[in-house]
């Protein structure tokens, strides 16, 4: 079972964050928020496929789901004012 905070460890490690949020308290099941600089011109999709690589063969193995939402800087700051973070 993993914890959170390896997670983010994880992803933290292979991904220039800005800003990183992983909440999951069963050890099998994530979310998670990725701000990144680097998910600039590039679709959700591949933002996704991105912060997955971080955790390599841990998806779908240890780490059963990880439903993640990812934002670059910029849509970041547009979003937390939206939801008055």
């Amino acid at each position: 079972m993993f914890q959170a905070s390896e997670i983010k460890r994880l992803i933290m490690a292979g991904l220039q964050c800005d800003f990183i949020e992983v909440e999951g308290d069963d050890g099998v099941h994530f979310q998670a928020i990725v701000v990144s600089p680097v998910f600039d011109g590039m679709s959700t999709l591949n933002q996704h496929r991105a912060v997955k690589a971080t955790l390599g063969s841990l998806m779908g193995n240890e780490i059963h789901a990880l439903g993640l939402k990812t934002y670059t800087p910029a849509r970041w700051e547009v979003v937390r004012k939206e939801l008055d973070l």
